[in-house]
């Protein structure tokens, strides 16, 4: 682990898409059980200080850094523009907090935070006018983001344009590598029915931030078979912490050791906190994988 980072995501403390789950739960909790569960760093949420130096001051004496920061692209339904300028704020205040990545999910046509729309029947997909259009505007957002020596990590995500392994081969076999790299996300990739280890072996050379999440196997059929919406199965427990689910964490983690990963590794798991308490699963997933290292 001497080159990976282990840090935590806030959106079991608080959810950024419903936020009525971890309304209760403030800011300054969930950094704190971050930290006291052993964690090196977080991604953003929506109750943390948007000022760099304010947000530094709580991170730095819990010892925690700023690994990532989400940013919803509609490079397919909005004018690049627009797009662009947003991108660039979302940099520069990532990079005046000391990350190198960007989290960067398109969310044109998404159904994710649809709470109408089943999960498994209704995902967007793009025609070919659309597909050369969000090609050329994510290499774009690469190349402001190597403006900072930061990169584009894409976050493949159910509901979404960008979530099937031959969506994501077509991403990556169609953007400049140097412009465009990816984020390994465990829970979205089972979730679809994809073989995480297709992508792990095919794209590590591309892979430039990693989100741990497991899946809860009985829920997902039940979202499937109701024809339920993304957001439901969240609320229903989808997802869930490494450990807990039965994704098979094992080899995954081997074959990152054994190929130097360097980067980060993200505990992410969006559940309802006053069901799933945030801090005790936290600790679960930080001992399930420090027992896989």
């Amino acid at each position: 682990m001497k080159n990976i980072k282990l840090g935590c995501a806030p959106i079991a403390w608080t959810n950024d898409d419903m936020p009525e789950l971890g309304a209760e739960n403030s800011f300054e909790q969930c950094i704190s059980e971050m930290a006291l569960s052993g964690y090196e760093g977080t991604e953003i949420g929506n109750k943390y200080p948007t000022d760099p130096e304010e947000l530094k001051s709580y991170l730095e004496p819990r010892k925690l850094e700023v690994a990532s920061a989400w940013f919803s692209a509609y490079i397919t339904t909005e004018d690049f523009d627009k797009v662009k300028s947003d991108f660039i704020k979302h940099r520069d205040f990532l990079h005046s907090v000391g990350a190198d990545v960007i989290v960067v999910s398109e969310q044109g046509y998404s159904i994710q935070g649809e709470m109408d729309k089943s999960l498994f029947e209704n995902k967007p997909t793009l025609n070919a006018e659309e597909w050369k259009r969000f090609i050329e505007g994510l290499e774009k957002l690469g190349e402001i983001a190597n403006e900072k020596n930061m990169k584009v990590v894409y976050h493949h995500h159910m509901g979404t344009v960008v979530q099937t392994s031959e969506e994501i081969d077509k991403i990556m076999n169609e953007t400049d590598s140097s412009k465009v790299s990816l984020l390994y996300d465990t829970g979205h990739l089972v979730c679809s029915g994809e073989d995480p280890m297709y992508i792990l072996e095919n794209y590590f050379d591309r892979i430039a931030h990693v989100h741990f999440k497991d899946v809860r196997f009985d829920v997902r059929e039940e979202v499937k078979k109701n024809h339920e919406s993304f957001l439901t199965g969240v609320k229903k427990g989808i997802f869930t912490v490494p450990g807990d689910g039965q994704i098979d964490f094992e080899p995954i983690m081997n074959y990152l050791l054994k190929n130097e990963y360097k980067g980060w590794i993200v505990v992410e798991a969006e559940q309802d906190p006053t069901v799933h308490n945030a801090f005790k699963y936290a600790l679960k997933a930080k001992e399930y994988i420090d027992g896989l290292a």
